[in-house]
């Protein structure tokens, strides 16, 4: 399996972000992501945050594994790590299902 994480942030919140998306990945994400641990396999994961006009947070998240994309969007977060871990949770849930 091969990883690729883009992180798209603010200066100020870039290492915040950074850091959330390692830890969902490994401790929320760990054993999901285990049933795709063939070498063929590319997931691709791309965070984007943003303040709004309002000083809160929008993010969306899209992870792509073998052409399957799974996109997440969230609006109007007061804290930067409630949204990060949010669209994570999402993700989660939907793999949870398969």
């Amino acid at each position: 399996m091969e990883l690729l994480i883009n992180i798209r942030a603010g200066e100020e919140s870039k290492n915040i972000v950074t850091r959330l998306v390692q830890e969902n990945v490994e401790n929320k994400l760990n054993s999901y992501l285990k049933k795709f641990d063939k070498e063929s396999i590319k997931i691709l994961i791309d965070m984007k945050t943003e303040k709004n006009k309002k000083d809160l947070f929008n993010g969306k998240l899209q992870i792509t594994i073998s052409g399957k994309k799974y996109i997440y969007e969230r609006e109007d977060y007061k804290k930067l790590d409630d949204l990060v871990n949010h669209l994570f949770d999402h993700f989660k849930e939907e793999l949870a299902k398969k």
